[in-house]
């Protein structure tokens, strides 16, 4: 959900430049089942252009009615949605709907805690009772200093608090540059995840040749940094060539990674780990734990952009600790 916050903070600025006001709306409490869960937030502008969505398009037209007494007097309020008789999902969203007019230091503190990948808190006050209520507001919570979402505000005990934890921005590593790194990083540039290319500079290639990547390395293994490397980092290593893909792995032992992904089939990875370990016997059995071969789950894919969707499909199940299933195998409810 980080990356959502990102758009959110990039289309507030734009609409500060336009001189339109913004308010914020999070779903801060359900009951029942719905298409997304708590914590999800949509910015909407004064002239009706929404950021974001915390549904699957059902909810946003009755948030923007209600956010006109927000935009007119400044004041929060608690909207309820009650889909049991309008949404297939038959739940009750609770919606907090608050001024969004973040100062400089919220915007500066904000972008410092992206860049350097930090964990933060986001806790937001509510009531489960429709209504027009001045003491609700959302606070963010960057290391010990607490910022709230517009100016003069301040935090109130009488109110229940829902508070969310959030992880820097997932971060894909594409190491290679063919044209199936290209699909990979497209579709995962799509999911809001930060992608970085890793290329030999004999690929001759740029971060032109990549739509959605972030960041493009153009590095030997030798020369290749592990410093922003951490628990919400994947790697997939694709560079179609034996020898690099040693290299590279050899580079990056001492990484930490949640998922390695190696491209290729079953004998190919038995053959370049054999042949890693005989470089570095040393190596710790954990490195080993993230390590997918051949990369992605069996969903009979084929072409690139198949493939890729596999690739991420399986980096899903392993971070969220799920075993991928067909969903109507599955007992109770979707979201556990």
């Amino acid at each position: 959900m980080t990356h959502e916050l990102k758009n959110i903070i990039r289309a507030y600025k734009l609409a500060k430049e336009k001189k339109q006001k913004t308010v914020l709306a999070t779903v801060v409490a359900l009951e029942g089942s719905s298409y997304r869960r708590p914590g999800v937030r949509m910015l909407i502008r004064e002239d009706g252009k929404m950021i974001g969505a915390v549904s699957g398009g059902c909810v946003e037209k009755e948030i923007f009615r209600q956010a006109h007494t927000v935009f007119n007097d400044d004041v929060p309020k608690m909207m309820i949605y009650d889909g049991r008789y309008r949404l297939g999902c038959e739940g009750i969203l609770y919606i907090l709907i608050e001024p969004f007019a973040p100062s400089t230091s919220f915007i500066e503190a904000f972008e410092l805690t992206i860049k350097h990948r930090e964990q933060f808190t986001i806790r937001s006050s509510y009531i489960k009772k429709e209504g027009s209520h001045a003491a609700l507001a959302s606070f963010f919570v960057f290391g010990k200093n607490r910022i709230g979402l517009r100016p003069k505000v301040v935090p109130s005990d009488d109110f229940p608090v829902f508070e969310q934890q959030m992880n820097p921005c997932f971060k894909l590593i594409i190491i290679g540059a063919e044209h199936d790194a290209v699909q990979l990083c497209s579709f995962a540039s799509l999911m809001g995840w930060e992608v970085t290319i890793v290329a030999s500079a004999a690929e001759e290639k740029n971060i032109y040749d990549f739509p959605g990547a972030d960041l493009f390395l153009s590095e030997e293994p030798e020369m290749l940094s592990l410093d922003t490397i951490d628990e919400q980092t994947a790697i997939v290593l694709m560079t179609h060539s034996y020898v690099r893909d040693l290299k590279y792995l050899l580079a990056i032992r001492e990484s930490k990674p949640v998922y390695l992904g190696l491209l290729g089939p079953a004998k190919r990875r038995e053959k370049l780990l054999n042949e890693f370990i005989e470089h570095y016997p040393e190596v710790v059995d954990t490195f080993f734990d993230a390590i997918h071969g051949p990369a992605g789950l069996d969903i009979g894919a084929e072409t690139a952009q198949e493939i890729a969707l596999a690739i991420l499909s399986e980096i899903l199940s392993v971070t969220r600790g799920k075993e991928a299933i067909m969903l109507k195998n599955k007992l109770g409810r979707i979201h556990t």
